[in-house]
């Protein structure tokens, strides 16, 4: 097989980035993609370096996944990742999860070493401690800030949950939806896709997001390429948006054209609702791409050419 030039491209989610977040969250999804490529330039699969740039950024505390995940309305805390490898399709996703430090290596264990996709619950508790997972307390003081703004916000009007829609947009400062996730290609043209998240911000308990979905959240296919997903993950699930990226790249679009289409796709599909996405991908040739219609989309990419890895709060913004 030809080698390729590989290729990471990773998002820490999208919304709207404030100024006093933004730069350690642009550090943040460099330093994940740097040590992504370090191990797809290494020799390193495809599979290996999402896991480990999605695992960067879990550890961070400034991202909506692992150490910093958001809380849902009961002040708890409810984790979910996936991978997939586009070389055999196989893929791992674990959900509700209260405190498992890394989500997405649970994911990979789920992929590795079990016979399922998707485990959630107690029983995919059960698989982080037969593996030594590491543990966290998943509630820190910021998060408990985060929690307290937001549901003071939410309580101004004396409703709940049904009016969310509205209130975020009035403080959309407070519900951004980081959501982590990264895509790869490797030397030897396999790519792989990882996403991770705490969730949407004071969602009911038990509610699973596009994250741990295959196909709606992260998707990826020799065939045709990767794309991992950021934003409202009940739209993502409509849609079966990051396999609808992947079918356009089969068909012969490019990444960018891809995530592009799949965008306007939710404009035209998901319009008159909170439809806040954020999108990135690349295809077989290493070609990237990142489109969003939400405010910002916090994103890095290396490409064996870069002496380091680029980050920017903006992509191709659709509305």
């Amino acid at each position: 097989m030809k080698t390729r030039k590989p290729v990471i491209v990773v998002h820490g989610g999208a919304g709207t980035w404030n100024p006093e977040r933004s730069q350690p969250a642009l550090e943040g999804v460099k330093k994940a993609a740097k040590i992504g490529f370090d191990l797809l330039n290494s020799g390193g699969d495809a599979v290996d370096a999402v896991v480990e740039a999605v695992a960067s950024m879990e550890d961070e505390g400034v991202f909506n996944a692992g150490c910093g995940s958001t809380l849902n309305i009961e002040k708890r805390v409810e984790m979910e990742a996936s991978v997939m490898d586009g070389k055999g399709l196989q893929a791992g996703a674990a959900g509700l999860l209260r405190d498992i430090k890394n989500p997405v290596r649970l994911a990979r264990i789920v992929m590795d070493e079990t016979d399922h996709v998707f485990i959630v619950g107690e029983g995919a508790e059960k698989l982080a401690k037969m593996f030594n997972l590491e543990r966290i307390n998943p509630i820190a003081e910021a998060q408990l800030k985060r929690y307290e703004q937001q549901k003071q916000a939410l309580l101004e009007g004396k409703f709940e949950l049904p009016k969310l829609v509205n209130l975020i947009g009035r403080y959309p400062e407070l519900f951004s939806l980081e959501t982590v996730g990264a895509v790869a290609l490797d030397t030897d043209g396999n790519v792989a896709a990882a996403t991770s998240t705490g969730g949407f911000p004071l969602k009911l308990p038990g509610r699973i997001g596009d994250s741990p979905l295959i196909g709606c959240g992260t998707y990826a296919d020799n065939q045709s390429g990767a794309c991992s997903a950021t934003g409202v993950g009940e739209i993502a699930i409509r849609l079966v948006l990051a396999k609808t990226v992947c079918n356009y790249m089969e068909t012969g679009k490019t990444a960018q054209e891809a995530v592009e289409e799949a965008i306007r796709l939710v404009n035209r599909r998901m319009s008159g609702t909170y439809n806040s996405m954020g999108l990135i991908a690349v295809n077989l040739r290493g070609d990237i791409g990142a489109a969003h219609n939400s405010a910002n989309l916090c994103w890095a990419y290396v490409t064996p050419e870069m002496r380091e890895p680029k980050a920017s709060l903006t992509a191709k913004i659709l509305k």
